[in-house]
């Protein structure tokens, strides 16, 4: 493989490395939602949270749109449900 993927790859793994970023994700694998809601899930500030998710967005694994004033987040794509189902099933064997 490519020495530029590899690096890639290894970022991408990165970014599972933390474990608030892992509970904003599965929180975000049961609906899309604002700030707000994700905070009240994984019960931290609006600081924290909205750090973690500029670094998800800009490693391209959670998406936003805009609802009037407010940034609705979600997974990007169902890679990233299948590597948090694929990670929870090898932790489990």
């Amino acid at each position: 493989m490519e020495e530029d993927k590899l690096i890639d790859l290894s970022e991408l793994f990165k970014n599972f490395g933390d474990s608030t970023r892992i509970k904003i994700l599965f929180s975000l694998m049961e609906s899309e939602k604002n700030v707000s809601d994700i905070c009240a899930d994984i019960n931290m500030n609006q600081s924290a949270v909205s750090h973690q998710l500029k670094i998800l967005k800009s490693s391209k694994l959670v998406s936003s749109q805009r609802s009037g004033k407010a940034n609705i987040y979600s997974l990007a794509d169902d890679h990233v449900k299948s590597i948090l189902a694929l990670g929870i099933e090898h932790i489990e064997e």
